[in-house]
């Protein structure tokens, strides 16, 4: 049986997922912290740094909680992000 390809998403949550692996690697955080304060699987939240998956809006603001920035710090920039890509 052959393996279906990774879904399509709109670029914007492969440019989040960077933003956010971004944040964990400069803060010096840890994925399995950042998980357990966004209340999330530490797998979960690997898909979303992926951009494997796509997020509700309240993942994204438990994300951010997560990675004790706000959602408008994540987001400030992500269209020039995505201009770039």
């Amino acid at each position: 049986m052959k393996k279906q390809n990774k879904k399509e998403y709109h670029p914007v949550v492969d440019a989040l997922g960077k933003r956010i692996r971004n944040t964990i690697t400069s803060s010096s955080l840890v994925q399995k912290n950042v998980a357990y304060d966004a209340d999330m699987d530490v797998e979960n939240l690997r898909k979303y740094m992926r951009g494997d998956q796509e997020m509700k809006i309240s993942t994204l603001i438990r994300i951010c909680r997560g990675l004790k920035i706000t959602v408008s710090e994540l987001l400030l920039g992500i269209e020039d992000d995505l201009k770039k890509d």
